[in-house]
């Protein structure tokens, strides 16, 4: 079993900024020309729910699974989905070819996963999709080089604030083959951010992220601004949770925080290296 190890979080300078509801993006990030058909017609497929594309504006599905190298044979597991926004695109575009494993911590006693409702739902798209679930304090999530690509969206900044984010990246590592992709998207917080502003704002540095991923094993590979918003001040009543989708702020101001949008994000991509020294 893994166990969290003990990672000291010092200042940490890296690069943020960013914003816009849609974010302002240059004109290659804006219509890349190697998004694959099948793809675009899975992020197209009438069976997401309206509410799910209508943020499709803000979450640039095409733009991010593209940059993280997504290919429809690849085996992948997405880390927390949720009630399952990228699921909805992910486990039909994998369908045929691939494989997509969505991971989760078990659901609070009482409580049933929601993606187990969308799988049995429509198993025209969903039959081939995989559940599985894990210790969220000492994460395994499978045989050992097992999969070629690890998703996990707005999720990290959840993990810094338990204390166990260093047991997720180095689970990401142990389960990723050599040479695979993790694959990060997360709000962005200014460089020199504090750690306990971090945790109390659910924002965080760059350069916190790309040091977990680095002390686990991993090379930083590249990063996109496709999810950046130049709006998102990143300093909020309530954190990261008082703008869209979440919205918690007094209703006179939805005006306000509708005009900025979602938050600004970071999209790094890391490779774990295809031999270990």
């Amino acid at each position: 079993m893994l166990r969290p190890s003990v990672l000291v979080l010092t200042a940490l300078l890296a690069g943020a900024c960013a914003a816009t509801p849609p974010p302002a993006r240059s004109a290659d990030e804006a219509a890349p020309a190697t998004v694959d058909p099948a793809l675009q017609a899975a992020i197209d497929g009438a069976w997401r729910s309206p509410a799910n594309r209508a943020r499709d504006a803000y979450r640039h599905p095409a733009q991010t699974l593209t940059f993280f190298g997504l290919r429809p044979t690849d085996r992948v597991i997405e880390i927390s989905p949720g009630a399952g926004w990228y699921t909805e695109i992910l486990a039909p575009y994998l369908r045929a070819q691939g494989q997509y494993i969505a991971a989760s911590a078990p659901p609070a006693p009482g409580r049933a996963n929601p993606l187990e409702a969308l799988f049995l739902a429509d198993p025209a798209h969903y039959d081939r999709a995989e559940l599985r679930e894990y210790d969220p304090k000492a994460p395994q999530l499978g045989p050992p080089g097992s999969a070629d690509l690890v998703l996990t969206f707005r999720n990290v900044h959840n993990w810094v604030a338990a204390g166990t984010a260093p047991a997720y990246f180095q689970a990401f590592f142990e389960v990723l083959r050599p040479g695979g992709t993790l694959g990060v998207v997360d709000h962005r917080a200014k460089p020199g951010t504090d750690l306990a502003t971090m945790k109390k704002s659910g924002y965080l540095t760059e350069a916190l992220v790309i040091q977990l991923a680095r002390d686990a094993g991993f090379v930083l590979d590249a990063r996109s601004e496709v999810n950046a918003n130049p709006r998102d001040s990143a300093d909020h009543p309530n954190g990261v949770w008082t703008l869209p989708p979440t919205n918690r702020h007094p209703p006179e101001q939805a005006e306000r925080y509708r005009a900025i949008g979602e938050s600004d994000r970071m999209t790094l991509r890391f490779r774990k290296p295809a031999a270990s020294p």
